[in-house]
């Protein structure tokens, strides 16, 4: 079970084509602040049918997108 598991289950739950979470928002969803082990642990979401679009340092967000075979 990964760390990000609850992240990865909403994203799917929501089903959007694209959504961006604030750094804040997946800590609180996935029970644990973002670090720097999810450029690891984003590999997992394909799985899930989404991906990693563009992670913002400045804006503090990230982009998740729906892939293309699942959208």
């Amino acid at each position: 079970m990964s760390k990000y598991d609850s992240l990865w289950r909403y994203l799917r739950e929501r089903g959007a084509a694209q959504l961006t979470l604030t750094f804040g928002q997946i800590g609180e969803i996935a029970g644990t602040p973002l670090d720097h082990s999810f450029l690891k642990y984003k590999k997992e979401l394909p799985e899930y049918g989404y991906e990693v679009g563009k992670i913002s340092m400045k804006a503090q967000t990230v982009q998740f997108l729906k892939k293309e075979e699942d959208a």
